[in-house]
């Protein structure tokens, strides 16, 4: 699967519910930061998103500006993308809906035909609008 492939795949295994650490390189210096977490160690993040997949339901997950350099040498490649995210948070009974800038870097395991990318890291943020104040 392509660099471009994996994020890609990624986003539907997200709007599935399916289970998301496998994507992740399995390093203590992994990190993956969400709208609302920071998280650090391939342990830590792979419980996070456990956790999220029991917790949340309903993602919908559209990406608008995916971009994907992964070089063909074994060296760690890089996305980015402005992604349409949002899911219904089951506990809180509460839906979330964000414009989200997602980023983060890929690095290849395996080699050859059977060479698959993982996610080193990945920063997903989204702008901050304060609340009026109440007039």
């Amino acid at each position: 699967m392509s660099a471009r492939e994996t994020v890609l795949d990624y986003y539907e295994a997200l709007r599935r519910g399916e289970p998301l650490e496998a994507y992740f390189a399995e390093r203590p210096d992994v990190v993956k930061v969400g709208v609302f977490s920071r998280t650090v160690g391939f342990d830590e993040v792979a419980e996070a998103l456990r956790e999220q997949s029991r917790t949340t339901e309903a993602w919908s997950v559209e990406s608008r500006d995916l971009r994907v350099e992964a070089p063909k040498r074994g060296e760690p490649g890089w996305f980015t993308d402005r992604v349409d995210l949002s899911w219904r948070d089951r506990r809180r009974e509460r839906s979330y809906d964000f414009e989200t800038r997602w980023s983060g870097v890929l690095e290849p395991r395996g080699s050859g035909d059977a060479r698959e990318w993982v996610f080193a890291s990945m920063h997903v943020s989204a702008p901050h609008h304060p609340e009026p104040d109440p007039a």
